[in-house]
């Protein structure tokens, strides 16, 4: 049996929408969403199977100025994500519209022949009249790349999007597939625990804060009918761990509860959380420490 196969590399500015689209292609707690910027740090795979296609949708950090080696990283995955695919989405908040960099983006991708789809997302937070005239606007794009609007929160026009990149990839004999059925991402289970402890941060704390905090899981012990994971929260400054703490506590605890809410729908288990925080200054241009984390900032 022949079916449609390949590789999506979903890219975009921080906040674009882009790990929304991800979960609401896959149905799964693929990459943590939050309103705050950088809070994809790796490229997470996201995979769809239907009994047409196996697409893999790489999720990417946000495009975005590199300062510190964490930044280095992020931007240098991204470059990774887009140099061996089959299709380019380039995600664009529809509220905020098409910036120059987003055109030259377009421009740079038509000239390599390279297929690359323009998703409007958050068409929910706009009325009908606003995507009709930013499409009619938009002209001058709609030659060189599809161009559509949907919205990952209402499932609208996810369908279309699908089919479209169904027929731009390849196809392939059944046995080609990259992965098997019952996969839904390439990360291990530590990784998205640890991911959604920081996603619960995010929401949580102060603005200047997330961006200086990662978490690490130090034990994951999965036993028949439950989990028991301890998880660290490590920041740069001991005012930092101060406010993660918080009075008595209990903002740690506010961020275990709801993370360990979301982690138990992910196991499919009760869970046993135990979280606390580390201050280890500077982390993010320790390469030493970045790599433990995951984020090679050389091999990337």
């Amino acid at each position: 049996m022949k079916i449609k196969c390949g590789f999506v590399a979903i890219i975009g500015k921080p906040n674009a929408g882009k790990s929304s689209l991800v979960n609401s292609i896959i149905k799964e707690k693929v990459s943590i969403v939050s309103p705050k910027p950088q809070t994809t740090r790796n490229n997470i795979l996201g995979i769809y199977n239907s009994k047409h296609s196996q697409i893999v949708f790489v999720d990417t950090p946000g495009i975005n100025k590199s300062s510190s080696g964490l930044d280095k990283f992020m931007q240098k995955s991204i470059k990774g994500a887009v140099s061996d695919v089959n299709i380019v989405v380039l995600v664009v908040d529809i509220k905020k519209g098409v910036t120059k960099q987003e055109i030259d983006l377009i421009d740079s991708y038509y000239n390599k022949k390279v297929p690359l789809i323009l998703v409007l997302s958050k068409v929910d937070l706009v009325g009908k009249d606003f995507v009709v005239n930013t499409l009619q606007n938009m002209k001058d794009i709609a030659c060189k790349c599809e161009i559509v609007p949907l919205s990952s929160l209402k499932n609208t026009n996810i369908d279309t999007f699908i089919e479209l990149i169904e027929s731009k990839l390849p196809e392939v004999d059944e046995s080609m597939k990259f992965f098997d059925d019952d996969l839904y991402t390439d990360k291990p289970l530590n990784f998205i625990v640890a991911e959604i402890v920081r996603e619960k941060a995010l929401y949580l704390l102060n603005d200047e804060i997330p961006h200086g905090i990662a978490v690490t899981v130090e034990r994951f012990e999965e036993k028949e009918n439950i989990v028991d994971v301890d998880v660290a929260i490590i920041c740069d400054k001991n005012s930092h761990k101060a406010i993660i703490l918080g009075h008595q506590g209990q903002m740690l605890k506010k961020i275990g509860h709801n993370a360990r809410i979301s982690i138990q729908k992910v196991v499919r288990k009760k869970v046993m959380l135990n979280i606390f925080v580390k201050v280890k200054p500077n982390w993010k241009n320790n390469l030493e420490f970045l790599d433990t984390l995951g984020y090679n900032v050389n091999e990337t």
